[in-house]
């Protein structure tokens, strides 16, 4: 059994160790992107909070932005950190996901926030290796071969731990450390399964989430394994309350849709943030938009848990909340795969620790191509 496996993991790592490479290494890099972000530009994200002044409220922050704006960039959203220091982040119609920078305090603008371009070929490449779909969701080249590569990955893993496994107890000790003493054959060999073993665990978490952004049938069955059917993810799709289109005012039954002649008026904004604060005293953010506010409760949470507060773009009053822990289930596990996939769901502990593993995977296949090769050199000797 030990030689099929041995068989296994040989066959499927030669073809594809440099995919694998490649793969495990652009997300390395991408684990950190938002820490570096932040260092690279810090004015950006962090202010000094004067003492004893109090953040400004939406309403004035909206007027001082568009003071400093052109009148063509129209204000759509604002978010506000339960953290003194942060910045507020103020979004526009049509300016894509870039977001503009904004003292509370004073109102002052610092500047657009940026997207490193080194950053989304990264991205781009660990995704669908260069070859983007032409919309989200549709499939290409790329896409496809990432998938199946990461597929087989799983084959590799599970192939290499049982490979991996010691006959005896002396063995085991030698399993769970790397030589440094005997030799770079014995370091090689050492450095890819003592290494591989540790970071095992780690890589098989990443590629078993992972497979749910490559193929729906995969994603289907992950999230029907945990209690997200078919049936909660068809309905998960559907626009969420109060997000839907809203009968024009004075129109009894409706006889339209609001239109974008009317203005909307942000001193509404100052209403439902204050009665936000009262139902959340303590929040990570909340970000305003015309419709609805979206609220994240766990101010050390790096997972995408938020509620969804619905209020009248009238008069502010808040109509209802959707709470993330009443979501459908499979609306969560949106959440829990794309955490466990990029380590963020135990903070700087665990992101480090993917960091690492998948730097690890990145290096499996380099110091497997080694001694792959050492041996054939022997055997040909021979």
């Amino acid at each position: 059994m030990r030689k099929f496996f041995a068989k296994i993991h040989l066959w499927l790592s030669v073809p594809l160790g440099i995919l694998v490479s490649v793969i495990c290494l652009s997300g390395a890099t991408l684990v950190f992107e938002q820490e570096i972000t932040r260092a690279l530009d810090p004015q950006l994200y962090r202010v000094a909070p004067p003492e004893g002044v109090q953040p400004l409220a939406p309403s004035q922050l909206a007027a001082r932005i568009r003071e400093q704006m052109p009148d063509t960039l129209k204000l759509s959203s604002l978010q506000l950190s339960g953290d003194p220091r942060e910045a507020c982040m103020a979004g526009f119609e049509g300016a894509a996901r870039r977001t503009l920078s904004v003292n509370p305090y004073t109102g002052e603008v610092n500047g657009w926030t940026k997207k490193y371009g080194f950053f989304q070929t990264t991205r781009k490449l660990h995704r669908w290796l260069m070859d983007a779909p032409a919309a989200k969701g549709q499939p290409s080249i790329g896409k496809g071969v990432v998938g199946v590569t990461t597929l087989l990955l799983v084959v590799i893993l599970v192939s290499g731990l049982a490979i991996w496994v010691p006959r005896t107890r002396k063995a085991l000790k030698q399993r769970l450390k790397v030589s440094c003493t005997n030799g770079w054959r014995r370091f090689w060999y050492d450095s890819h399964t003592v290494l591989g073993f540790y970071a095992a665990l780690f890589l098989l978490a990443m590629a078993l989430t992972g497979l749910t952004w490559s193929f729906g049938w995969y994603r289907e069955a992950a999230y029907s394994l945990f209690g997200g059917g078919a049936q909660q993810t068809a309905a998960s799709s559907q626009p969420a309350k109060g997000n839907s289109v809203r009968p024009a005012r004075g129109g009894e039954g409706g006889r339209g849709v609001e239109t974008a002649a009317e203005p909307f008026d942000y001193a509404v904004w100052d209403g439902v943030l204050d009665e936000l604060k009262m139902r959340y005293p303590v929040y990570k953010t909340i970000t305003l938009n015309e419709r609805n506010a979206r609220i994240v409760p766990d101010p050390h949470t790096s997972m995408r848990r938020t509620d969804t507060a619905r209020f009248d773009p009238r008069d502010g009053r808040i109509e209802g909340v959707d709470r993330y822990r009443d979501a459908p289930r499979s609306q969560s596990l949106r959440g829990w795969f794309y955490a466990f996939h990029t380590g963020s769901w135990g903070g700087m502990t665990t992101k480090i620790l993917y960091f690492l593993s998948a730097l690890i995977g990145g290096t499996l296949p380099l110091t497997g191509y080694y001694l792959w090769l050492k041996k054939r050199r022997r055997t040909a000797k021979k």
